[in-house]
């Protein structure tokens, strides 16, 4: 099997390499000794020496690694670096294949070089893509798109990809340590400030000057924040580019625009050294990520999406005051919606403390390619701590569920959003409701009292008035007077049985989610309610309900018994978050 496999890589490598002439992986031995080529300083490329220690077959489904010691240049000190991912590595003057995992915490420069076969199987055929929704509206971590960081047991060690370094510009330090714990797990080493030179050139460079061993950095943000993810290239075939020798993130087809990268200098370090880099100009875009390495093309533009998020301080606890942020993020299913969280986050962290009570109101919209409708962002969150976290990924959540809906159409136009933030906590519960009777006759109103509390004491009344519907059934109907979020919630578990049918209704679902500044009396009962083609139709009239019934079948709807909503009001109190649900009961007699 492992012959065959290499004969396919072989037979592809042989129309994109013709002239760089190949080592395959059953001719690697131990004892034969190589170079490798990568960037210590500059954009200089160096040498260093490769001894072959063995071959690991079968380490993963269908890959294999080449064992090696690495010595020569600054790696008797640092040992595997952190941005060396990708390093070509040459057998008498045949590419073997590129630096691609290493031991944490080891001695000596022990790493595994991917074989150059399973490299160039990266660009052979479109990555399979998830179709379904993976994401839900009341998500915490959104880090859980992505793998976790493979890796091998080996003596008293563990092989790992080498971590990936992560570099933040402009980001506030609490954010990138809010986030280090999740990104590390996927293989990403976050540093805060050790990147230098910020945005590249507006001007696409040389492609000559891009060379295997060559440091580039794929820019994920650009602009008053900036994300950039840093490694080597392997190998350059025309417009063809192969680097990092192991996954980014296994996102599969992508756009990823990639910048060359100089080396300021080097850390060593006893957990793990890294290279500081600075990224000069663009060169491409990185357009498939699998396990085996990442593929793009030179002199391609990747389409990016435009964010501004603007924050305004008001009230007399602090100084009012304005901070707006210009950036440019990838369009992509997996990545756009973390990337978008982590902006907000530091954006609010930059100028708001994170302990004491305040409040931040969020406002804007998420547009959409094609003439899909923009999503809406309205809502406010209060609390004494962690509220840049809460606000962050509430922002993100409908964006994230809307780019994981299977929809392939549904792609990022632009983001635009404003935050106001006041020096109090602007919050009310739902403290008590009562009904003005416990039986009513069809066609009867009811009155509903809610009585709404400030943790401060203070206390509102707010009344509203429903009429029963003539020839109501006798029965229970119930008045459920809740927050936003927990009506969210029962749509939301509606809508998980009747999936939207284009992206226009997935918009218009998310529009009409509930605000955290209104109470929702939710009016209900058991009764049956028919879904047809993605709409509900609840509590029909009985001569309807069996035409339903009858004929759901053609129009492609279901009935189900369940809490049926009978209609919704709305209680706005003013500006302020509600929180809290209480239900009561009445009985409709004949």
């Amino acid at each position: 099997m492992a012959a065959v496999r290499t004969l396919i890589g072989l037979v592809l490598a042989q129309a994109l390499l013709a002239e760089v002439p190949l080592i395959p992986l059953k001719d690697i031995t131990p004892g034969m000794r190589g170079t490798g080529r990568t960037v210590f300083s500059g954009d200089r490329i160096e040498e260093f020496q490769v001894e072959i220690l063995g071959v690991l077959e079968n380490v993963g489904p269908k890959q294999s690694l080449i064992l090696a010691r690495l010595s020569g240049g600054p790696l008797g000190q640092t040992g595997v670096l952190q941005g060396m991912s990708g390093s070509p590595v040459y057998i008498g003057g045949r590419l073997a294949g590129a630096v691609a995992m290493a031991f944490a915490f080891s001695k000596e420069p022990v790493a595994a070089i991917r074989p150059i076969e399973e490299i160039l199987s990266v660009n052979k055929g479109p990555a399979e893509r998830r179709l379904q929704a993976s994401v839900s509206l009341f998500e915490q971590d959104l880090t859980r798109l992505f793998p976790e960081r493979g890796s091998l047991p080996a003596g008293e060690g563990r092989m790992t990809d080498i971590a990936t370094p992560l570099n933040f510009g402009g980001f506030t330090r609490n954010t990138v340590e809010a986030f280090a714990p999740r990104l590390r797990a996927l293989g990403l080493e976050p540093q805060q400030g050790m990147a230098g030179g910020g945005k590249p050139a507006a001007r696409f460079g040389d492609p000559s000057k891009l060379q295997p061993g060559s440091m580039i950095s794929v820019q994920l943000m650009s602009g008053d924040l900036s994300i950039g993810a840093d490694g080597t290239v392997t190998c350059v075939d025309g417009r063809n580019v192969y680097a990092f020798g192991h996954r980014f993130l296994s996102i599969g087809g992508t756009e990823l625009p990639f910048a060359r990268a100089d080396v300021l200098t080097l850390l060593p370090s006893l957990s793990a050294s890294f290279k500081i880099s600075a990224p000069r100009e663009w060169m491409g875009a990185i357009t498939e990520d699998r396990s085996t390495g990442v593929a793009g093309e030179l002199g391609r533009r990747a389409a990016l999406v435009p964010v501004s998020i603007t924050l305004e301080r008001r009230g007399a606890a602090s100084a009012s005051g304005r901070a707006a942020y210009r950036m440019e993020m990838v369009n992509d299913r997996f990545l756009s919606a973390l990337l978008l969280q982590m902006a907000v986050y530091s954006v609010i962290d930059a100028t708001e403390r994170n302990v004491g009570s305040s409040t931040l109101a969020i406002r804007g919209e998420v547009e959409f390619q094609d003439g899909v409708a923009p999503m809406r962002v309205s809502n406010m969150y209060a609390g004494e701590q962690s509220v840049p976290q809460t606000v962050s990924l509430a922002t993100a959540i409908p964006v994230a569920y809307a780019l994981q809906s299977g929809f392939e159409g549904l792609r990022l136009k632009s983001v635009r959003l404003n935050i106001e933030s006041f020096d109090e906590k602007k919050e009310m519960r739902i403290d008590q409701v009562w009904a003005s009777h416990r039986e009513v006759r069809p066609g009867e109103p009811v009155e509903l009292t809610v009585v709404l509390a400030a943790a401060n004491g203070t206390e509102l009344v707010r009344k509203v008035s429903w009429r029963t519907p003539a020839g109501a059934p006798p029965g229970p109907l119930f008045f459920t007077v809740a927050d936003g979020n927990t009506t969210n919630l029962s749509e939301y578990r509606h809508l998980l049985g009747t999936a939207p049918k284009s992206p226009a209704q997935l918009v218009s679902f998310l529009n009409s989610l509930r605000a955290n500044t209104k109470a929702y009396v939710r009016i209900w009962r058991n009764e049956p309610s028919f879904d047809i083609q993605g709409e509900d139709f609840p509590s029909p009239p009985p001569f309807l309900a069996q035409m339903l019934a009858r004929s759901q079948a053609a129009l492609g709807g279901s009935a189900l018994w369940r809490n049926s909503k009978v209609a919704e009001l709305e209680i706005d109190p003013g500006q302020a978050v509600i929180t809290g649900s209480k239900t009561v009961q009445v009985e409709i007699k004949e």
